[in-house]
């Protein structure tokens, strides 16, 4: 009896069946994560999210197609996302300057 107790016991991995779930939001996130050209602030969490749940809804045999595919959507979403971000932040760092030599130079002209 004492051999019992000191054997550590662990308990076997409980399947929820969540994947199902997580698959399909992993898909339907990729898919409006997509917009994120035009959106970027929807783009960026929502690939994220989708990334995440496409990873773990990859546990489930009969969804991981699914799953596979909500996470490339998500990762070309918050791609697609970061674009006009990236844009917004280089036309603010080199708008002056840039005005600046359009200035000089019809300033120069005759």
């Amino acid at each position: 009896m004492n051999d019992q107790m000191n054997t550590p016991m662990s308990p076997a991995p409980a399947k929820s069946g969540n994947e199902q779930i997580m698959a399909i939001i992993s898909l339907v996130a990729g898919v409006i994560s997509l917009c994120g050209l035009v959106v970027p602030l929807i783009g960026i969490p929502l690939g994220l999210i989708g990334l995440v749940l496409g990873y773990f809804g990859r546990r489930a045999a009969e969804w991981k197609t699914y799953a596979t595919i909500g996470m490339a959507l998500s990762g070309v979403g918050v791609l697609l996302s970061c674009v006009p971000v990236s844009v917004i932040a280089v036309m603010r760092l080199l708008g002056p300057k840039v005005g600046e030599t359009f200035s000089s130079i019809s300033n120069s002209l005759p």
